[in-house]
């Protein structure tokens, strides 16, 4: 299978020489479970145009610093990309923005959560019977940095990874070919934590010091993209 990979972020300046672009980290977290897969990239933020999603086996949309609310040139494209993909049937995940520019496009609310930055590793509670997931995990422990959420899915959205702070952190679409998160199974732990330390001085140290905590609690970012993988190849 041939994954499309629509890149909508870049890796903060100050930390691009020590971290990969976002589809190499994504190409690198799906090959560790023998996924049968190659990936091709649409650098969306260097002017690249959107493919027809109808000639498309499966598409990744990234995360971004960017907001759903934001006026760039390639936001409105991107949302009548989302549109067409779900209504031809090509399967999609979104990580992050990608997670919160699916649901925007088919009719959720996304915008700042009065809750602030989510930053470090969350624990998250996966909803029983949720698709994809290998029987009896009850929870995942995930990098995130965001300050956007969905606020309220869409209506053919299932919510099916949630917490206190990001209740609709994981959403299952109806037709079986949209899955989305919040957290970011792709970050290593080196990246989630320079993230971290980016965020001093925007926030308080309060929340930089409990992101950093929090960091001590073991990944199971795996499990997730597993979960990616199997909904990708199923």
């Amino acid at each position: 299978m041939k994954l499309t990979i629509i890149e909508t972020g870049h890796v903060p300046e100050q930390l691009r020489g020590r971290f990969r672009p976002y589809p190499e980290m994504f190409g690198t977290m799906l090959a560790r479970h023998g996924a049968d897969l190659s990936t091709q990239t649409v650098p969306l933020l260097d002017g690249a145009p959107l493919p027809d999603p109808s000639q498309l086996e499966a598409v990744l949309i990234t995360g971004s610093p960017a907001g759903v609310y934001d006026n760039f040139p390639w936001m409105s494209p991107l949302r009548d990309f989302v549109r067409r993909a779900h209504a031809c049937g090509t399967k999609m995940v979104g990580i992050c923005f990608g997670h919160q520019i699916i649901a925007d496009a088919l009719g959720g609310d996304v915008r700042k959560s009065e809750k602030g930055w989510g930053l470090g590793r969350h624990v998250y509670e996966v909803v029983p019977d949720s698709p994809h997931f290998v029987p009896n995990v009850k929870t995942l422990a995930i990098a995130c940095s965001h300050q956007d959420q969905v606020i309220d899915p869409p209506p053919s959205a299932k919510v099916i990874l949630r917490s206190e702070f990001a209740p609709n952190a994981g959403l299952s679409y109806a037709g079986g070919g949209i899955l989305s998160f919040q957290p970011h199974p792709e970050f290593e732990n080196d990246y989630s934590t320079a993230l971290i330390e980016l965020r001093r001085g925007k926030v308080s140290e309060d929340v930089i010091e409990t992101a950093h905590q929090s960091m001590k609690t073991r990944s199971e970012s795996a499990v997730l993209s597993q979960a990616i993988s199997r909904f990708l190849l199923s």
